[in-house]
């Protein structure tokens, strides 16, 4: 299996993309596991790659803003080899320094340097880290000793210093295992075969729905799919809390301790829903997998998987219903979660605010549809220009109307911290839920591969969160234009402006190029001794929305010096034109 994927690899990063960008095949192969496995972009992975002198077995740093997660990947491409405990161990000491980031910087190269303090930001966000060694060999038993050695080690810094951290070794069967799944993400539905012999499990109706009821060794749980990468989670109101979550601690200090045979008697088990079951002699054929309660304990249990590995007297109690009625499926996710506090931010999707937004919107716009849920999926008849996301949506009200794109990279605060204040407006106008979408559906028209606007590529790597920047400067034309900066324009009044007069496009592109002027100036600024420019700590900062807007400013004083530019200033004055009352003031998310 081993050589199997090895060649797969090979013969894939043959390809253009990889030979041209990375010098060798290491690099290649962590460049091809970004791409297809963590599902980074051409530009993102690129900039994500570390490896190189004094890379201190660091090979690539993927941080997620979504998932509030860090990877930190190391490479290892071999064919047919084993991974034994000697670079095992040289890896595992060089992750560790990770706790010492000052000291770590100033041993680096400096594309590492960049991306540890990118790194340190997010730690100070309280993100997840996920140490990932990725081979096509696989351990030896020294090896593995000294991995499970190091993540109980990782399960004490967590206890003592707050450092919240997971390591999993990816070998050839893990990883063909993910490519399997990645290679299906436009239909995520999980389909598995769990696997009953020697199981004590009960298999019956109740009220005519099958359910299965079993008693599942935890080294079976370490085996299901989609459970790092969140997919099995869908139908859950929550992901991953992280491995310092109070809970999740005792999960962990129950399996690393000498009481891991009552681990059943200490854990409520888990509930998991599939849209179709078949119970046949000792497989049990699962279709629409997806864990509605025990997300949290399933992650600790993957976090230390070489102990598990070897438990053969711990279970957990599953409980899996073939539940194909999603209101249904919906109910039960919501109900066998009350027994820990869920936090608002997890349920706003059966805000009534929310709920008479997504109402109003597609009484107004029949062909358009507000998804609300996670993983839900707009009926295939409707227009898909007019098909609004909740997430999306916070996301382009906060660059909008708060003026703070800066903050619109991750769901957390949105949802929390802000959406009381982003969503207090239930009367919303489906207008300008129909202008906001419309908007950022024309500036994503311009963050393709083939990059029309020219944009710099480390400003394409950021395409997870510098498009609403891209947003907000299309609102600041028109407050600037109109000598209203401390005012936001209304999304409706302004697309409909720039609508008539042919110069969205126009507007799209000022926008861009004020963006990408404003990142190449603040990057040839002077810094500090000992510090290096970050784009990305750049972006998620207040101070960048200045430098945009000046921006704007010098484009629209230089445009009559440029061939043509003359006339383009006089449309795009016209176009921006609007009325006193088309603007209001910002609301606050500061």
């Amino acid at each position: 299996m081993g050589d199997w994927m090895y060649e797969l690899i090979s013969q894939q990063i043959r390809a253009d993309y990889f030979q041209q960008r990375f010098p060798n095949d290491g690099q290649r192969f962590v460049a091809w596991y970004l791409r297809n496995i963590l599902f980074r972009d051409m530009n993102e992975t690129r900039d994500d790659i570390t490896d190189g002198a004094d890379d201190k077995q660091i090979d690539a740093i993927v941080i997620d803003d979504d998932k509030s997660l860090v990877h930190i990947v190391q490479g290892k491409f071999i064919q047919g080899g084993v991974v034994d405990a000697e670079p095992l161990r040289e890896v595992l000491s060089s992750w560790i320094q990770i706790k010492d980031l000052a000291r770590l910087q100033n041993v680096a190269n400096a594309k590492l340097q960049r991306r540890l303090s990118e790194l340190a930001a997010a730690l100070d966000e309280d993100y997840e880290v996920s140490f990932e060694l990725i081979t096509t060999g696989s351990l030896t038993q020294a090896a593995r000793h000294d991995l499970e050695a190091f993540q109980q080690e990782l399960a004490k810094l967590s206890e003592n210093d707050n450092f919240d951290a997971t390591i999993h070794v990816i070998e050839n069967e893990e990883l063909q295992r993910r490519y399997d799944y990645a290679i299906e993400t436009d239909n995520p539905s999980i389909n598995y075969k769990l696997p009953l012999a020697g199981v004590r499990y009960m298999y019956q109706e109740v009220a005519g729905t099958p359910v299965l009821v079993a008693t599942l060794p935890l080294k079976e749980c370490i085996k299901l799919p989609g459970i790092k990468d969140g997919t099995l989670f869908q139908k859950n109101v929550r992901q991953s809390l992280g491995s310092s979550n109070v809970v999740n601690k005792g999960i962990r200090s129950t399996i690393l301790g000498d009481k891991r045979s009552d681990f059943f008697f200490f854990h409520n088990g888990v509930t998991a829903l599939c849209s179709k079951m078949r119970v046949d002699g000792d497989v049990a054929a699962l279709s629409g997998l997806s864990v509605v309660n025990g997300c949290q304990s399933l992650n600790t249990i993957l976090s230390c998987s070489e102990t598990v590995k070897k438990a053969d007297d711990a279970f957990i109690l599953f409980r899996i219903y073939e539940i194909p009625q999603r209101d249904r499926a919906d109910k039960i996710s919501i109900y066998t979660n009350l027994q820990s506090a869920v936090k608002a931010r997890d349920l706003r999707s059966n805000d009534k605010r929310v709920l008479m937004i997504k109402k109003a919107y597609e009484l107004k716009y029949p062909s358009g549809y507000f998804i609300s849920k996670r993983g839900e999926n707009a009926p295939a008849d409707r227009d898909k220009n007019q098909v609004v996301e909740l997430s999306g949506f916070a996301k382009n009200l906060i660059a909008w109307h708060s003026q703070r794109p800066n903050l619109s990279y991750g769901e957390t605060k949105i949802f929390d911290k802000y959406f009381e204040t982003l969503f207090k407006n239930k009367d919303y106008s489906p207008e300008n839920v129909f202008a906001l979408n419309a908007w950022m559906n024309e500036v994503l028209k311009t963050w393709v591969s083939t990059n029309p606007l020219n944009l710099n590529e480390t400003l394409l790597a950021m395409r997870a969160y510098a498009p609403y920047h891209h947003l907000y400067a299309i609102g600041m034309c028109f407050s600037i234009g109109n000598n209203q900066s401390e005012k936001v324009p209304s999304p409706s009044r302004s697309y409909a402006a720039a609508s008539k007069a042919g110069m969205v496009d126009e507007l799209v592109k000022v926008a861009g190029i004020s963006l990408n002027m404003a990142l190449e100036a603040a990057a040839n600024e002077p810094q500090p001794a000992n510090r290096v420019f970050s784009p990305q700590n750049w972006i998620k900062t207040k101070g960048c929305l200045s430098g945009i807007n000046g921006a704007i400013r010098n484009y629209f004083n230089m445009l009559p010096m440029m061939p043509g530019g003359g006339a383009i200033k006089q449309k795009l004055s016209a176009s921006t034109q609007l009325n006193p009352e088309d603007f209001e003031y910002r609301l606050s998310a500061d």
